[in-house]
Order: structure tokens, then sequence, then C-alpha cells
């Protein structure tokens, strides 16, 4: 009781601290272009391209903080739906495809082949995977590479095998003190270049939070100067799951087929 108590206030302050520093500058610049810049046209233009930027910071602090809480209400109930991970790791991947081609990055997808069910929502699946090649993009090397290739690990005959996405970079690496924190609130590596690029410090918490809805685990591993490796293991679904729910109309043979394959 008392450690829950503890993350609770830490997480307040955290959040707290997050967005008192934007509130903070908004309200300096108002200050400011209400007063001595009130006729400085040349100010005015940059503190409102500055207060723009802030403003927008916020707004993706709050997006996350609700995403995270509405993740959190449901992380007792299981989802009930099934989903491609080939389709919901394409759609992410082409999402971010802008965002890539601004940082030279090239993105490329290695996952064609036969349907990758897993019983999950489809929504919070997108979101990991565009959580995780967004951060190799972000913090990778400007004008390298981002390999995301999905595995099929097999089990026994009655038992359902395992779906693997890797979401690999070329970048900087990270130093091993640090990634068992990754997936903390708030938690960076870089404080200043993570809020340079756009970051809340809450995506891999909500990575982490959605894997532990759906059953499924995040391997980390990376090595400073080589590049990292974020690793999504999920269970695939069995082949009655795939009769009972499938994910389509007209699949149902298909799937079953399928599943069979990703199963033996």
């Amino acid at each position: 009781r008392d450690r829950l108590a503890q993350l609770r206030s830490d997480f307040t302050a955290n959040a707290s601290h997050e967005l008192r520093t934007p509130l903070a500058s908004l309200k300096g610049f108002i200050e400011t272009l209400q007063g001595p810049a009130a006729n400085d046209e040349k100010a005015r233009t940059r503190f409102l391209g500055i207060m723009a930027a802030q403003s927008a910071r916020m707004a993706r602090i709050l997006d996350d903080l609700l995403s995270l809480s509405r993740i959190e209400m449901k992380a007792h109930v299981p989802p009930a739906g099934m989903v491609d991970v080939n389709a919901a790791v394409r759609a992410a991947a082409h999402a971010l495809e802008p965002i890539a081609d601004d940082a030279k990055i090239a993105l490329t997808l290695h996952v064609e082949g036969p349907l990758a069910l897993v019983r999950g929502d489809e929504d919070e699946l997108e979101q990991v995977f565009q959580n995780l090649i967004e951060n190799a993009i972000k913090y990778g090397r400007e004008g390298g590479k981002v390999d995301v290739t999905l595995s099929r690990r097999t089990a026994g005959p009655r038992q359902a095998g395992r779906i693997v996405v890797a979401i690999t970079d070329d970048g900087p690496g990270i130093a091993e003190a640090h990634v068992p924190r990754l997936t903390e609130r708030f938690y960076r590596v870089d404080t200043a270049t993570s809020r340079e690029r756009g970051g809340t410090g809450l995506g891999l918490a909500i990575v982490k939070h959605i894997l532990n809805r759906h059953g499924g685990e995040l391997d980390i591993s990376s090595k400073v100067g080589e590049g990292s490796t974020f690793t999504v293991v999920l269970s695939a679904a069995d082949a009655e799951a795939g009769e009972k729910n499938p994910p389509g109309h007209g699949k149902s043979r298909s799937q079953r087929f399928l599943l069979n394959d990703i199963n033996d």
C-alpha cells in the first residue's frame, strides 16, 4: 500500500513538472507580448512560434496521459477481438513513412506471409507498433535504417505459438544501466533530446501496459554505438479461436489453414 501511494505521488509530481514547464513558458511570453513587445512585430512572430510549439507539447502530454488512463481502466479486461499482426504492423509503419522520409531513414518491413492472428484490440496493438517504430525513427541515426521483422515461434501441437515483431535501428544505442527503466513513466535517457524530438516520456509506459493487457512481452536489447532492438512477443491465436472470431467476412477457411501452419 505504501509503495502504491509512493508511485501515485511520484506520478503526480512528474506529470505536474512536465506540464508546468511549458505553461510557465507560455505565461512568460504572453506577459511579454502584452507589455514590452506589444508593438514589436519581429518579437511577436518569434514568440508566437515558440508558444505554438509549447502548446503542442502540452497537447501531446495530455493525449498520452489520457491514453494511459484508458488503457489502465481496461487492464483486467482481456481483449476479445482477433487481430492480424501483419496488418497492424503495416498500418503503423505506413502512417510513419512521412516522418521516416523527413529523417532520411530507410524504413523496411519484413512482414509478408500468412496471417499472424492474435487475440487482441486492433487499435491498441497498432499503437504499440506505432510507438516503437516512431521511437526507432526519432532516436535512430539520421540517414540510417529501421527494420521491422515479423516471425513465428512454433510450440507443441496443442499449444499456441508466438508472434514476434522486432523493431531494430542502427542508432547510438542505449547504455545498459538505462534499459530496465525505459518503460517507467516520464523516464528519459536524454531529457533534452527527447523533448526536442517531441517525446513525452510516456510512450514505452503505454506499450508496457497494452502488452500486459494482451499477455505479451517486451524485450529490449541495445549496445552503445550499434543500435537497439525492441521485440514484442504475443501468443498466436489457436485454430478454435480463429473459427469463432474471424477478423473478416469470407476468410474463415484460409484463417483456419494459416493458423494450423502457425501452430504446427
